[in-house]
């Protein structure tokens, strides 16, 4: 199984003003100190290879977009945020080998406007012949992209399009088979709910994709239930939107979590990796890059098992179980 992340942003895409690269480029100008490069493609291996990634590289801006990819059938993907439209195009490429169908399977956190977003500019969903099937918790998840791209907010109706779309409505406590993936959800507190999804491949090996979760210390039968449900997992990628003072002060009940209650989780369920998910949006790479280190730092001063590895998720990522 690999995960590949073609959205980590959280509540809206960003872009990066001019002054931002301007610093980027003075920061590895002023790191490099004279030095010089044969080619452009040395260049580029010292930005990635000897500059901090804040610096000589960058989290991304496109929201919440995420793949699955057991290797062979359908294609599996989570939310529809604005990392779809790259990810739809990246699959139509991969289809031109002829070894897998024209078949895409969606699984819904929620139904908000930064997941959902991407939909009408997701090519496939263009293409005669192809399957598009959407899965969700919510049983109105049809209702919110239909309207999405009702005529006072898009151009292209929903019923323009050509592929040949269904919705299935999933229930929590039980397992779907999705050709080589079993999958299985837990609800989340969240407004208008939220869903978390456990994708277990045939070899055993277990992705957890949590996003847009608030815990409460009032409620703690919700964090022991989703401890269950990520038991042993190879990956999570979980919401870590705040730090935790953001998130029990002035931006509780916003229905996101932080990176220090995912480590937490994540240590009591003896899960071995974490990515850190759904990037506040003001945040600049150099506060992204920050958080990670403290993450890095807080796993390594409560660990009181196996390491916890933890990863900080960025647009273009892809881990392999």
């Amino acid at each position: 199984m690999q995960v590949r992340f073609w959205g980590t942003r959280g509540s809206l895409p960003v872009a990066p003003h001019a002054s931002t690269i301007t610093d980027k480029i003075a920061d590895a100008l002023v790191h490099a100190n004279g030095k010089s490069f044969a080619d452009k493609d040395a260049a580029a291996a010292y930005a990635r290879d000897e500059l901090e990634f804040a610096v000589g590289q960058g989290y991304g801006g496109a929201t919440s977009c995420v793949e699955v990819d057991a290797g062979e059938g359908a294609f599996v993907v989570c939310d529809m945020g604005s990392g779809l439209r790259e990810f739809g195009l990246d699959t139509l490429r991969r289809l031109s080998d002829g070894h897998r169908p024209k078949e895409w399977h969606f699984f819904l956190s929620h139904l908000h406007w930064d997941h959902i977003m991407g939909f009408p500019f997701f090519v496939p969903a263009f293409v005669e012949g192809a399957k598009v099937i959407i899965h969700a918790g919510h049983a109105d998840a049809e209702e919110a992209l239909r309207r999405q791209q009702e005529e006072i907010s898009f151009p292209v109706p929903f019923h323009w399009l050509k592929a040949d779309i269904e919705f299935r409505t999933l229930e929590t406590g039980r397992e779907y088979e999705i050709g080589e993936l079993t999958v299985s959800l837990i609800q989340q507190e969240h407004s208008h709910a939220s869903y978390g999804y456990r994708f277990r491949d045939a070899d055993g090996k277990v992705a957890i994709y949590s996003t847009d979760a608030e815990y409460k210390i009032e409620n703690m039968d919700a964090e022991s239930a989703m401890v269950e449900f990520i038991a042993g997992a190879d990956l999570v990628i979980a919401d870590t939107m705040y730090s935790l003072a953001d998130s029990v002060s002035m931006k509780e009940d916003w229905g996101h979590s932080s990176n220090i209650v995912a480590v937490d989780l994540c240590h009591e369920a003896s899960a071995k990796r974490l990515a850190l998910f759904h990037h506040e949006p003001t945040y600049s790479d150099a506060d992204i890059q920050r958080m990670h280190g403290e993450t890095i730092r807080y796993e390594e001063l409560t660990r009181n098992g196996s390491e916890l590895t933890v990863l900080c998720s960025y647009d273009g990522l892809c881990v392999d179980l």
